[in-house]
């Protein structure tokens, strides 16, 4: 009886560690289905939700703190971009309240990030405390950038589920997106500045230890963020940004981030 219990918690065990190949992909049916280029017709997506609700109460249970570390990485990016896109469905349309916001953001739903509540692997928490220490643990900043925060001054949300075996490669796309991508990165030559993402800044900690030290000795004397900005874009600048940050008399600021929902209904058909 004793073995046999044991054989029963280990089932278990295995049943609760990460959502099921079927829920997966259901809600890599999801992503395919109702997102494009980033942007999600949030309208359809709220009139046919049951996969998106499965997965998120197939997440409440499992288990992966004992799983490999891109398996860990996978579950919590899709996580939270799940939780994300049940946050913005759960209330929309989204009714204006602030004038600090967009009219549709999903900043509009109180305490969306750090106030509501979401059952995750066992805990009960909120979208910020995913970002700021689950991810924060697993020591990789281009996971920032993937994160897909209903907005458009985000990450841009894929149309698929994060999984070990692609993530490598789904990372690195995040990461050259950013720097291809004006809203995230702007090398301004006729006003002698550049202009990054406040991601940069919100994890500014991260991004340095990462990639402060990799920059050109030319930059030694600039801030660590800056360097680690400059190292991070290095490989797909183009030649004439290149040259222009050669000459290292630019200044670097943080924009603003665009919080404007990333909302393809109406404007796609749907």
């Amino acid at each position: 009886m004793c073995r046999l219990g044991v054989l029963v918690l280990a089932a278990a065990m295995l049943v609760t560690a990460v959502p099921s190949a079927q829920e997966s992909k259901a809600f890599d049916e999801v992503l395919d289905l109702y997102v494009r280029d980033g942007e999600v017709y949030y309208r359809a997506l709220k009139s046919d939700r049951g996969k998106l609700d499965a997965y998120v109460r197939q997440i409440a249970a499992a288990a992966p703190d004992s799983l490999p570390r891109d398996e860990r990485v996978a579950f919590w990016l899709n996580a939270y971009d799940a939780l994300v896109l049940q946050t913005v469905i759960d209330h929309y349309p989204i009714a204006g309240r602030s004038n600090a916001y967009p009219p549709k953001s999903v900043r509009q739903v109180p305490g969306a990030f750090e106030r509501l509540s979401h059952r995750v692997a066992g805990r009960t928490i909120t979208l910020d405390q995913i970002e700021q220490t689950v991810l924060t643990e697993l020591n990789d900043p281009r996971v920032f950038l993937a994160l897909g925060r209903a907005a458009e001054g985000g990450g841009r949300l894929r149309s698929e589920v994060y999984t070990a075996a692609k993530l490598e490669t789904q990372l690195t796309e995040a990461a050259d997106e950013c720097v291809t991508r004006q809203i995230c990165l702007t090398v301004d030559r006729a006003n002698d500045k550049v202009v990054i993402s406040p991601i940069f800044s919100w994890r500014e900690r991260e991004f340095s230890a990462a990639y402060a030290e990799k920059a050109p000795k030319a930059f030694a004397t600039r801030s660590p963020v800056e360097r680690a900005v400059l190292a991070f874009a290095e490989r797909k600048l183009l030649t004439t940004e290149r040259e222009f940050l050669e000459k290292n008399t630019f200044k670097m600021e943080f924009g603003p981030f665009d919080w404007k929902l990333n909302d393809l209904t109406g404007r796609g058909g749907r």
